[in-house]
């Protein structure tokens, strides 16, 4: 089998030297304020030497209380985009890795603790909690403070909280955009009719559940230039009776590849805790398979890919163009380089390192640029 994870493919106007992405890990790192940390300049760089085609930074807020938690990474000040400068900077000194940033607001879901400490809901009458929005109503967990539902003036706040994010993205010459939108966060939450029990036209028919999360896309879409990649991330389903599904989800795609989206992260579950998910090795990759069919838009696969052969195996049959890792790269923060040594592929790698690879697959790596 050949190493077509190790093909280069385009994405509107960036290329990427290989299928492999790291995909956004929330580090919980950031100052109270939504700033990056010297915390995320080593997180980052450190994956940036890792080979990868593309690195996608963490889950980052629009605003303050879409923050999954006060820890959470932001990007709706000056200052969130100065720490954020300062950070891609000294990253891009020492990497040619192209970066993107995964923009997002965590509806219900917001105002949690960090997960060292609990992950559980601060209530907004505690010193660092807030009152969290949503579509409506209906907490995540039962027996938890509810959240507000948005009114008129919410949803256009909202919107253009996105709207301004995805500018300072553009000023950040970030080399693409994911608009976070599963895992049971605002954007999902509008799109499942486990938590969008709306009456107006922003809720009721799936028509209606998607047009919020379309607008949004469109008020980005407005700002970011042609050239860069605009994509979405989205759960395909609830893993769970009358919630969003593969059917609603592929309707979703297509409304979103008429309005120009550049490629799709298929991911699956996170707006319920009665979620029943068969977990096994690429669990949700029929649901990419399925995206890309109907879409012909370029599509991530992801969910427990862990080992070389199998991505590669993903990539080759065509079941996605790329695939996405998170924990199996904090985990192992050189996995491209053993995927490449296991296929026989070539990678860059800094020439600080080059003495390190077995003088048995030596030969497969050569020195990369900075940037």
């Amino acid at each position: 089998m050949s190493a077509q994870l190790f093909d280069s493919i385009q994405l509107e106007g960036l290329k990427l030297a290989n299928r492999i992405i790291i995909a956004p890990m929330c580090q919980y790192s950031a100052t109270p304020e939504g700033t990056a940390t010297d915390w995320h300049t080593i997180h980052l760089g450190h994956l940036a030497l890792s080979g990868a085609g593309l690195l996608v930074i963490e889950a980052t807020g629009v605003e303050a209380a879409g923050r999954i938690s006060p820890r959470d990474l932001g990007l709706y000040s000056d200052d969130n985009e100065r720490g954020l400068a300062r950070v891609l900077e000294q990253v891009r000194a020492n990497s040619s890795m192209p970066i993107a940033i995964q923009l997002a607001h965590a509806g219900r879901k917001a105002s949690h603790r960090v997960p060292w400490e609990g992950s559980a809901q601060i209530k907004s009458s505690e010193a660092s909690g807030w009152v969290t929005s949503a579509p409506s109503a209906v907490p995540f967990l039962e027996g938890t403070e509810a959240p507000q539902a948005l009114d008129k003036a919410g949803l256009a706040r909202t919107k253009a909280a996105f709207r301004k994010a995805a500018e300072r993205s553009v000023r950040l010459k970030l080399d693409a955009i994911e608009i976070h939108s599963a895992h049971g966060y605002l954007l999902h939450e509008f799109l499942s009719p486990l938590s969008n029990r709306r009456d107006d036209e922003y809720g009721g028919s799936l028509a209606n559940r998607l047009r919020f999360p379309l607008e949004v896309f469109d008020a980005m879409r407005e700002v970011v230039p042609p050239n860069m990649p605009l994509g979405i991330r989205f759960s395909a389903t609830d893993y769970f009776e009358g919630g969003w599904d593969l059917e609603q989800t592929l309707a979703y795609a297509q409304e979103l590849k008429k309005r120009g989206c550049s490629f799709f992260d298929v991911s699956g579950g996170g707006n319920t805790p009665a979620q029943k998910i068969p977990l096994a090795p690429g669990y949700q990759v029929p649901f990419a398979v399925a995206v890309k069919r109907e879409t012909k838009v370029p599509t991530m696969a992801v969910g427990l890919i862990t080992e070389a052969e199998q991505a590669n195996q993903i990539v080759t049959s065509g079941q996605a163009d790329m695939v996405a890792l998170a924990r199996g790269m904090l985990y192992d923060a050189r996995w491209p380089w053993h995927a490449a040594a296991k296929l026989g592929a070539r990678l860059h790698g800094p020439r600080q390192y080059l003495r390190a690879p077995p003088s048995t697959v030596k030969e497969l790596f050569h020195p990369a640029a900075a940037g």
